[in-house]
């Protein structure tokens, strides 16, 4: 008979996984399309951050301070600035150079689709294959937040996962071109590109396997703070500046205002 935190895990595992197969729409648009819209991607983008500043502040924090005593609610201040923390150091952690979210600008796309041939050799297979691995690492914390949603009784988990589902879509396309110049071949290229994205489900589910023996109410509040802090550092340091580097400044703030507004109506 499956419980109700077994219920809880089935759901944020499938939306982790779910959120992290997007990974190959980005692989998808880079690879098999001639054109890609930037201004459509502006926007997703400004709609997930907004989607994720909303939920964090007027969903996950009350929620954290209402599952605390009165005179333990500082604790949720200090999750939900470890949260932010714990993907500040995660986001350091990887060289510059094989960050997977710097990505690629639109010229640098459509020159690279357009592109008959790849020189496929070792220097640039090794690189390929650290991206993945970058990509791996980011996809940690954003697993942790899909699956620790699906706790949450108001039924924000599947916005959660939608948000980190089109945040993840750039990660495909910066994914992708590297392993297809690495290893020259588009099927190569894609598939490891969709591969790269089980990691946030894998990753989300070992995290919350190890913390659930000692699963409270306590713990969730904590859990909730910190998943806050981590939505919000990826809105701002990952999907806003992703929207601002294709150059359409005013369809990013569309996007937040009305990632928000959607939020609202639905919570």
């Amino acid at each position: 008979m499956i419980t109700g935190i077994q219920e809880h895990l089935l759901l944020g595992g499938g939306l982790s996984l779910l959120a992290g197969l997007s990974t190959g729409i980005g692989a998808a648009l880079a690879l098999f399309f001639r054109k890609t819209d930037t201004r459509v991607l502006t926007f997703a983008l400004g709609a997930s951050a907004g989607v994720m500043v909303y939920i964090s502040f007027m969903e996950l924090l009350p929620s954290a301070s209402d599952m605390l005593a009165e005179n333990a609610r500082w604790i949720t201040t200090l999750a939900f600035f470890g949260g932010m923390a714990l993907a500040c150091m995660i986001d350091r952690l990887i060289p510059e150079d094989e960050n997977p979210h710097e990505v690629p600008a639109p010229g640098c796309i459509d020159c690279v689709k357009a592109t008959g041939e790849f020189a496929g050799n070792a220097k640039l297979k090794r690189s390929a294959l650290l991206f993945t691995l970058a990509i791996a690492i980011h996809n940690f914390p954003e697993g942790i937040a899909t699956v620790a949603s699906a706790f949450d009784d108001t039924g924000i988990a599947t916005s959660v996962a939608l948000a980190v589902a089109i945040h993840n879509i750039p990660e495909g396309i910066a994914v992708a071109l590297p392993l297809l110049y690495g290893t020259g071949n588009r099927r190569k290229a894609f598939g490891w590109a969709l591969l790269s994205g089980l990691a946030e489900p894998l990753g989300a589910m070992v995290g919350m396997l190890i913390l659930l023996p000692f699963l409270s109410p306590a713990l969730l509040a904590v859990l909730f703070a910190c998943v806050a802090g981590i939505m919000i550092y990826i809105s701002f340091d990952e999907l806003l500046p992703m929207a601002e580097r294709w150059g359409h400044h005013h369809l990013s703030i569309y996007g937040v205002t009305t990632g928000m507004l959607i939020m609202a109506m639905v919570l």
